[in-house]
């Protein structure tokens, strides 16, 4: 769901444009999450005090920035912007910029007839000024008049002719804010302009920490004062707090990483040791650029894969590391998007799927078996039209998330040059592509390792 904030510029006890950021919250509350901020403590501005630390501003920041979208309400004092409305905007273009590339929407309400039509024009103005640099919606004011009489008891507008034009400015304002994201994205005109250095910052770039710090993750987090430990992160479907979403993603089945759609590898994990993982990553990689994490000999390779993804070529690509008889990884690398559509990264899985296979053969009954009519996979051009994979040129390391084996700190065996077709494809002679499976020559037995019980070994389903 799309997520919004919204602030009033007023701060007294009885607001209407307040009311009118709370009737917006529940009238559109299927289609948009919004929030209402509380700019009640923050502090008078003076550039000559140190408030950089300060919890309201930067607590105030951090929501921003979090915000698809923001909705300002603003009262008119004197045909302009109330004090408490610029006080915050000074706070917010100083040394916090999280208005920067946001878009906005200028809303009001006021007693008289003209319902702060001068103020939002000058709210405007300001909104767009150099170290502000907020996106404003043009046109489609909504002015809201005679503020005292417009609400019913419970809050609600009276007018069905008011309510009926919100509806139509709200659902612009959502084009709106798609088109501003797009704007801010990452446009490589062919696979050889993918940025591996991260050098195009994007709307959720943290910015002022060095990316090839060891400790990015640390100084990111403080920078931006991120939830941690015990604090809880509202989901799509679901409520967590920091250390059940880590103890959830530490125990996927899989070695699992994120790469940020400015080409910044920021997460993996983190559940065992380099030395122990099918694609070595360390703690202090975490904030680098691809670049910094892949050997050189491999980049144009990384490119095609992420211009692949993008650009909506492939929305997954899957492709095949160390394989033998007793192991064959995988690597399947998938296009992120928001609920624009817009490109937001890359998520990797490296999984092992041999013990996989195996029990499936052991539960069955099945077993392997040559296909005769299999035609053998050969070296192609460009990307494969299934996995988006360049077949005659992939490395054997991992393509996407800075699983490069030479970086790692425990010093895993580096990469080999890109490997053979046979290596690439799979084509082995005990479990790979050309084979099928097939039922024994004998009736299917029920397998020696089957447990005894009523209760499947794995899903612990009953089969009674």
């Amino acid at each position: 769901m799309v997520k919004l904030v919204g602030i009033a510029g007023s701060i007294g006890e009885q607001s209407y444009n307040r009311m009118l950021l709370e009737f917006i919250r529940d009238h559109f509350k299927k289609t948009v999450d919004i929030e209402i901020l509380d700019i009640n403590d923050v502090p008078m501005f003076n550039e000559d005090e140190d408030h950089n630390d300060n919890p309201v501003v930067h607590e105030l920041a951090r929501k921003i920035s979090g915000a698809n979208g923001v909705i300002l309400a603003t009262p008119e004092h004197n045909h302009t912007v109330p004090a408490a409305m610029k006080n915050v905007i000074e706070w917010l273009s100083n040394n916090v910029h999280p208005l920067n590339g946001k878009a906005v929407w200028i809303v009001g309400a006021s007693y008289h007839t003209q319902g702060s039509s001068r103020a939002q024009l000058h709210l405007k103005q300001i909104l767009e000024s150099p170290g502000v640099n907020a996106f404003v919606m043009p046109g489609n004011e909504f002015l809201l008049s005679n503020a005292k009489e417009a609400f019913n008891a419970d809050g609600s507008l009276k007018d069905a002719r008011t309510v009926g034009f919100l509806d139509s400015v709200m659902k612009k304002f959502l084009t709106f804010m798609k088109v501003i994201e797009m704007m801010d994205a990452p446009d490589p005109k062919n696979a050889h302009e993918e940025d591996m250095d991260s050098k195009h910052p994007v709307n959720t770039t943290v910015e002022g920490v060095d990316m090839n710090d060891p400790e990015w993750v640390e100084k990111a987090a403080e920078k931006t004062h991120a939830a941690s430990g015990g604090d809880y992160v509202k989901l799509d479907r679901g409520l967590l707090t920091v250390d059940q979403l880590n103890y959830f993603l530490n125990s996927m089945a899989g070695e699992l990483t994120f790469a940020d759609d400015n080409n910044q590898f920021i997460y993996y994990n983190h559940n065992a040791e380099a030395s122990q993982m099918l694609a070595a990553r360390t703690p202090d990689q975490a904030g680098d650029p691809l670049s910094a994490v892949h050997p050189g000999r491999v980049i144009e390779h990384v490119k095609q894969v992420l211009y692949a993804l993008r650009t909506g070529q492939s929305d997954v690509v899957s492709m095949p590391a160390q394989t033998g008889p007793n192991q064959h990884v995988m690597h399947y690398y998938r296009a992120m998007r928001d609920e624009n559509r817009r490109y937001r990264g890359v998520n990797e899985l490296v999984i092992d799927i041999m013990p996989i296979l195996k029990y499936y053969l052991a539960a069955t009954g099945q077993k392997l078996v040559k296909d005769p009519d299999a035609v053998p996979m050969s070296p192609i051009t460009g990307l494969d039209a299934v996995t988006g994979a360049s077949a005659h040129s992939t490395p054997s390391t991992d393509a996407t998330s800075g699983a490069s084996a030479s970086t790692a700190s425990a010093k895993p065996e580096p990469a080999k040059d890109p490997i053979d077709m046979d290596s690439l494809t799979g084509a082995s002679e005990e479990a790979q592509p050309g084979y099928t499976a097939a039922e024994n020559s004998a009736p299917a037995q029920k397998p020696e390792s089957a447990p005894e019980s009523d209760t499947d070994a794995t899903t612990g389903a009953s089969e009674h």
